[in-house]
């Protein structure tokens, strides 16, 4: 049997390493990682191998020749672009033609049993069997499902943790027959696991899945590169490492010349031809390559020094990385975390902090103190993007210097010339951060359009005319001293997990355009932009019938930028109305749960004695909206969603709405009663708005106060949703409290359980293998049915340490009782 290598990534998350060199040379224990694949494989008997190459191909086929060092042949197909996972096969298709073969990664590092998993590929006589491994932390990786035969069920390609429903992941290595090439398309690109394996399961081919025992280790970060060293010192790996193991733990590969006075405690590595002098000190983990020098009074802890690395008397390298060819003066310091690239020079007693990226061929001055990485400023960070854009503390996490480079990364995704609108909340810090974020986008050949203080929903309308993408910046919901830098796409949108990936991307590469003088954006300030805003709204949402009705409303503006378009909006509508709390509040930029608490009572005080059809108060940046009834009773969020369902589909009879999956099965009652129907999404927002475009849907709403109104705005807008109610009331002539009352009553239960991350992905396997023959959900999380309706729903956050549970039963206490349940699945699996 053949095999095949895939030796043509890139590497971008590697990078500085892999700026000058592909990410299968990358050296783990001064071998090759790709030379440690080869090596498995010839263990395995598979002498005969193909490698795809594409990115700086000549250093592959330079490196590995035909082969004959290692006792294989070897042979190349070269990718003249990107084909993809499949296509890059695809394009070695002619040598393999003849028979079976298997797929590996060159950058991935195991000791997997081959010959098991091809044995497993015949037994089941299967067209694809995949080989798939258990992990801590899947979101990197597609999880698979399997069933007791091993045959394959489902496959999710990069999950966000609210798709995550299993831990065992597929590795990248496959064993096919080569009827497989007839459903990868020549020349263009294709993948494996996106393209292929749910066509071939469309069909019903034979693919499987073998779940294998041993090590294996996608070398795709710093963090991880780092670890796979650890590993194989540590002997958790099966690979060969070169060299004499000296005392246990202490690898000395030929000709290296150590001074009997150097300490050393291993596990480490001291690569061939290397010096260490008298009174260096090499600790735990530390891989030091070929002609490396390490002179006196030198500290290395847990440090990855490439080959033809000086490393200066006094210094002190801790967690690093250091590339080849570069030079370390006396008593430099470097950081934990930090990567310094190929062929540089840090200079005497400089300092270079944890996680600094220093790129190829730089010089760091002598007595120099680096936090930012040289030269493409920035910082790198695990999770980017929380639940609405990115967030933190003003001024701690979220400065004016990470606005800059936030809105650098994002003008990078997008060409030169291009639009951006900017908006802002009422609060002075999202004023200051704006500021910092239009000269960002100028500088790197964006034009600017500045709205300056709007409401969310209008920055975001204003967005979808005619620019390619927008930023608003407002105070954390609810945490006065927080921000939220929010990214829209062309449509005024959240970004879709897609474009948070890119942008997380070129972030953190740290790889910034920068606009030549000529090229320096223009800034505008758009005029008359609440007008344009209401005159598109009234024409598009059905107003018939309010006028006439003479209904009487009382609207809250919390102080927030919503009172900014209230009256001009309520003068046009022709409703009486009475608004309160309509001044900006600098000082006010949220409110806390409590105090928007209070205000609905306030408000349903007001209501009554006013005697008005109902009342709602609108977030101080005007996306959603609480109701209140008649009678002044606040209606709660997730009662709102439903009435305001029954009401839409009760006028509109056909169509669908788009609700997230944790939403009370009673909105399915409701909306089949009249006609309708529920197309379930995830709790992301983007998911919604997805849904919210196609033409077919009528209503959307999170439950948790916002709505999307079609007609007008694929995206939450409580403007749009406020007087899409008042029409809807003033034609149906029935009160919020009679429409309430004709809804059953839900019994939705939620718990938050602290998670740790090393076990999430164990959790949601768990909670599947739990399920049985229970009908199992996964649209976001897992959401298990039990046979008398009754469900429970279980979903890892994507930014905390915590796993989130809803249950529904016919009443409190069944829905509590499956909470328990359920609860003690996922506390038993997280122990």
């Amino acid at each position: 049997m053949k095999a095949v290598v895939m030796a043509g990534g890139e590497g971008t998350r590697l990078r500085p390493m892999t700026s000058s060199m592909p990410k299968p040379l990358l050296p783990v224990v001064n071998r090759p990682i790709m030379e440690h694949v080869l090596r498995l494989l010839k263990r395995h008997g598979l002498n005969e191998t193909v490698v795809t190459v594409q990115f700086l191909a000549s250093l592959v086929k330079n490196y590995f020749g035909d082969g004959e060092e290692l006792g294989m042949e070897l042979s190349y197909a070269n990718e003249e672009k990107p084909l993809g996972t499949a296509g890059s096969v695809k394009n070695a298709e002619e040598a393999l033609k003849d028979d079976a073969f298997l797929v590996i990664s060159g950058d991935a590092l195991t000791d997997f049993d081959l010959t098991e998993l091809i044995n497993f590929h015949k037994e089941k006589g299967a067209l694809v069997t995949v080989c798939l491994t258990r992990v801590p932390n899947p979101l990197e990786f597609g999880i698979t499902i399997v069933d007791e035969e091993g045959k394959v069920e489902r496959f999710l390609e990069k999950p966000t943790w609210g798709q995550v429903f299993s831990d065992t992941v597929n590795t990248g290595i496959y064993v096919m027959e080569p009827e497989v090439f007839d459903y990868v398309e020549p020349d263009v690109p294709v993948d494996w696991s996106g393209d292929v394996f749910p066509q071939l399961m469309k069909e019903g081919k034979p693919i499987y899945g073998y779940i294998a025992e041993g090590y294996w280790e996608d070398v795709g970060t710093h963090e991880s590169y780092v670890k796979a060293q650890a590993d194989v010192l540590e002997g958790k790996v099966d690979v060969e490492i070169d060299g004499f193991e000296l005392s246990p733990g202490v690898w000395v590969a030929e000709g290296a010349e150590v001074h009997p006075d150097a300490v050393l405690r291993g596990p480490l590595y001291i690569g061939d031809y290397a010096k260490v002098e008298a009174g260096a000190e090499i600790r735990e983990h530390t891989v030091v390559g070929s002609n490396v020098v390490v002179k006196s009074g030198a500290f290395l802890h847990k440090a990855v020094v490439h080959d033809n690395v000086y490393v200066g008397q006094q210094s002190n390298l801790r967690g690093c990385v250091v590339g080849k060819n570069t030079d370390i003066m006396r008593a430099a310091r470097i950081e934990d975390g930090a990567v310094i690239g190929d062929e540089c020079l840090v200079g005497e007693e400089s300092i270079i902090q944890g996680n600094v990226r220093v790129y190829p061929f730089k010089t760091i001055e002598a007595g120099a103190f680096v936090n930012t990485s040289v030269i493409w400023e920035s910082r790198g960070q695990a999770h980017l993007f929380g639940a609405r854009g990115v967030s933190g503390i003003l001024n701690v996490e979220i400065t004016p210097e990470l606005a800059v480079r936030l809105a650098g990364a994002y003008a990078t995704t997008l060409k030169k010339g291009s639009t951006v609108t900017t908006a802002r909340d009422h609060s002075r810090g999202a004023r200051a951060l704006k500021r910092a974020v239009i000269s960002a986008l100028q500088a790197s050949a964006i034009d600017v359009r500045d709205l300056e203080n709007v409401p969310l929903p209008v920055a975001r309308q204003q967005t979808a005319r005619g620019s390619a993408g927008g930023i608003m910046i407002r105070t954390t919901p609810g945490v006065p001293d927080s921000v939220d830098i929010m990214f829209f796409d062309g449509r005024g949108a959240d970004l879709s997990q897609g474009s948070q990936r890119k942008l997380d991307r070129v972030f953190a590469r740290q790889e910034y355009r920068r606009a030549f003088p000529g090229e320096i954006g223009d800034l505008h300030f758009p005029a008359s932009v609440f007008d344009s805003y209401t005159g598109s709204l009234l024409r598009n949402v059905d107003i018939t019938g309010i006028s006439e009705s003479g209904l009487k409303v009382v609207v809250d503006a919390s102080n927030g930028s919503a009172g900014l378009v209230l009256p001009s909006l309520l003068g046009k509508l022709g409703v009486d109305s009475l608004t309160i709390n309509p001044g900006l509040d600098e000082s006010r930029p949220t409110e806390t749960a409590d105090a928007r608490r209070s205000g609905l009572v306030r408000l349903g005080e007001i209501v009554a004695s006013a005697r008005a059809a109902f009342g709602v108060r609108f977030d101080p940046v005007g996306e959603r909206l609480s109701l209140v009834d008649e009678k002044g009773r606040i209606i709660e969020d997730d009662r709102a969603l439903l009435v305001m369902l029954d009401l839409v589909a009760a006028e509109r009879r056909s169509g669908r709405v788009a609700l997230p999956v944790t939403t009370t099965r009673i909105a399915e009652q409701v909306a089949a009663y009249h006609g309708t129907q529920v197309e379930w999404t995830t709790t992301s927002p983007d998911d919604l708005t997805r849904v919210g475009r196609d033409d077919s849907t009528i209503f959307g709403g999170d439950g948790k106060g916002a709505f999307i109104i079609p007609e007008f705005s694929s995206v939450f807008d409580g403007a749009a949703a406020f007087v899409r109610l008042i029409g809807l009331v003033a034609r149906t002539q029935l009160t919020l409290s009679q429409i309430d009352a004709r809804i059953p009553r839900a019994h939705v239960l939620k718990r938050d359980l602290a998670t740790p991350w090393a076990v999430k992905g164990l959790v949601m396997r768990r909670v599947v293998e739990a399920a049985g023959d229970r009908f199992v959900d996964t649209t976001d999380g897992v959401r298990v049915v039990e046979t008398d309706g009754r469900w429970v729903m279980v979903l890892p956050d994507p930014a905390e340490a915590v796993t989130h549970l809803w249950a529904e039963g016919p009443d409190d206490a069944s829905a509590q009782a499956l909470l328990d349940e359920w609860s003690a699945v996922v506390d038993s699996a997280g122990r």
